[in-house]
């Protein structure tokens, strides 16, 4: 069985999906795994790496899709309408892509999945259960956009975090405020107290409350009794409705005016991000604030920030640098790869070597996509394909 690896081609994209480590893990699963040339270089990885670790090193990204059984991507494929190669057009029917496809917001490409014959995997939308941890895409990758989101802000402040006490005066510690307590707020938290802010924290899911003050912040509750139901059972945040949002907003509004630095990670899987931060809000802020905006791709939690750029307004900066874990990209790609590790050994039988997939192994349902040139996934209205002879493929 193969396993191909290609560069990644779409904008702003330095990841890889393999690391040296897992390539030569996936050689002991039995694939024969080939990396396109210069996939990785965007992280470091080099195909001497991967050759040492087992590797074929293909030409181009042709020879690296041609006849792969599975294929590993960080970002869904390039189609020839996107005006980008045809990444799609490379792979046999049957393939079995695996990758964050972005599929709950591109029903089209999903279509066009399908119709290609291929059996895609969205590991975006992996169930939140505990067997499915070592998997997590969403949670690696926004451990570190969460870090990366600080030290963006680091760099727009114009002052130092940590108070300090020389002979010249006092600096007063940086004050930081995150909005949102996920897994990117709570490392933002831990990585702003790490480098000596004071930090504050809100999130509408009271649950929360512990993990923010277990890291040194203070939690922000705007009405702890119209919470209650306010997580949904994959633990994401519920849209809330108008009267709280109200009450959110005038709370979010005083405690930004005594912040030097907001960071933004509130999303809700599938729809557009709550915006939390208004025009007037900024305008209330002191001079030389700085806001990180890590929901920009998705609307943004900031109505004054801009994809991909950063921007002042009333002497507040707004950064909205896009794809964040993309920044970071050695270690974004060595959890990644890891990921895709723990996902793909499952599937494969230990003795035969071959692959054996459990199409109702609640992971398994949970992820996919597309299968016998259908979109099955119930979110994009799919209907579940018919169960197969037996439990391998």
């Amino acid at each position: 069985m193969k396993i191909a690896v290609s560069r990644e081609r779409r904008a702003g994209e330095a990841r890889v999906a393999a690391s040296p480590d897992t390539v030569k893990k996936l050689v002991g699963l039995g694939f024969d795994v080939v990396i396109e040339s210069g996939a990785g270089d965007g992280a470091s990885f080099t195909d001497a790496a991967f050759a040492e670790a087992g590797a074929v090193i293909a030409a181009d990204e042709a020879q690296a899709l041609d006849g792969a059984d599975i294929v590993l991507k960080v970002q869904r494929p390039m189609t020839a309408a996107e005006g980008g190669p045809d990444e799609l057009a490379m792979m046999k029917p049957g393939t079995i892509l695996v990758g964050t496809l972005a599929a709950l917001s591109n029903r089209e490409q999903a279509e066009a999945w399908a119709k290609a014959g291929i059996t895609a995997f969205a590991l975006e939308l992996l169930p939140r259960i505990t067997r499915a941890q070592s998997m997590d895409v969403l949670s690696s990758q926004s451990s570190l956009a969460g870090y990366k989101a600080v030290l963006d802000a680091a760099q727009e402040f114009s002052r130092a975090f940590p108070m300090m006490m020389t002979a010249a005066g006092t600096i007063p510690p940086a004050r930081v405020f995150v909005l949102g307590a996920g897994v990117a707020g709570l490392q933002a938290i831990a990585t702003a107290r790490r480098l000596g802010a004071i930090v504050s924290a809100y999130d509408v899911r009271p649950a929360v409350k512990e993990q923010v003050e277990s890291l040194g912040g203070k939690f922000v509750q705007v009405d702890e009794a119209a919470t209650k139901d306010a997580e949904t059972a994959g633990g994401y945040a519920r849209e809330m409705g108008e009267e709280y949002q109200k009450r959110q907003a005038g709370v979010i509004h005083e405690t930004l005016k005594k912040q030097d630095i907001a960071i933004c990670t509130a999303l809700i899987p599938g729809r557009p991000a709550p915006v939390l931060i208004t025009d007037e809000m900024v305008a209330d802020m002191k001079p030389g604030s700085v806001i990180v905006d890590m929901a920009v791709e998705a609307g943004g939690n900031c109505t004054l920030s801009r994809p991909g750029e950063v921007v002042e307004a009333n002497g507040v900066r707004i950064v909205g640098h896009l794809n964040i874990p993309a920044r970071i990209a050695a270690d974004a790609s060595s959890m990644y790869a890891k990921n895709l590790l723990n996902f793909v050994a499952p599937l494969v039988d230990a003795e035969t070597k071959a692959l054996k997939i459990d199409w109702e192994d609640e992971i398994v349902r949970g992820c996919l996509v597309a299968r016998d040139g259908r979109v099955v996934h119930e979110r994009l209205g799919g209907a579940p394909a018919a169960p197969a002879e037996g439990k391998a493929d």
